[in-house]
């Protein structure tokens, strides 16, 4: 097998490449049906908005974008960061940020409402939580970052994986409002970048760990 050198920052990956390829495709088939329809379609096109289907493309890259440019500057303090890697048949990871304590496995979603978690249970039954978003319950995102992380950790071994949900467009708090939603970390951008670097050193190999995911999990 032929030796791979390690990435270094020159070609680190772009945040949103991947959602942003998707939407360009979409936007440019229907241009292409509307173009073979005559100019009375192309007409109508030019009057109406993209569908919401392909818009969400559009502002899923532009989530990962704005969460990507913040973990780019965290390179300056050593920090390890690898964009939208692909999980063979199960998606993409948006974001890997590499650190002396271990890993951090980010899923960047725009949401509206404010992020919450609801508790139940407790003395007589099993304790539960449930994530909320504007009151409408999206535990399907908490089980989505816990594969993410199981897949990373699987692929490192001894070295300690984060996950978290970082929400762009919600309706936080101007102070504090971060929680652990079932062991994922759910939280601003702002927030997420401060947790990334206060967080404990360790003696994990930055660039070691950079090259075991980027052979595990390659750019999508």
């Amino acid at each position: 097998m032929q030796h791979r050198e390690p990435r270094d920052d020159s070609e680190a990956d772009v945040a949103g490449q991947s959602a942003r390829r998707e939407f360009e495709r979409r936007r440019q088939m229907r241009r292409e049906r509307v173009a073979a329809r005559g100019r009375i379609a192309r007409v109508a096109a030019a009057l109406t908005a993209e569908p919401q289907s392909t818009m969400a493309w559009d502002q899923g890259a532009k989530g990962e974008e704005r969460v990507g440019a913040r973990l780019d500057r965290l390179r300056e303090h050593g920090v390890g960061i690898l964009h939208d890697r692909k999980i063979p048949g199960r998606g993409n990871i948006d974001h890997l940020a590499v650190t002396t304590g271990g890993v951090w496995v980010i899923d960047t979603k725009r949401y509206k409402g404010r992020p919450a978690l609801k508790v139940e249970g407790g003395l007589l039954r099993p304790r539960t939580e449930h994530l909320t978003v504007g009151g409408r319950d999206r535990d399907k995102l908490v089980a989505g970052v816990q594969s993410q992380v199981d897949h990373v950790r699987r692929a490192l071994g001894d070295v300690p994986v984060t996950g978290a949900l970082c929400f762009v467009t919600a309706e936080w708090p101007l102070i504090g409002g971060a929680f652990v939603a079932r062991g994922i970390q759910v939280l601003p951008p702002r927030q997420l970048v401060k947790t990334i670097t206060r967080s404990p050193a360790g003696p994990v190999d930055v660039a070691a760990t950079m090259h075991l995911l980027d052979r595990h999990f390659r750019p999508a």
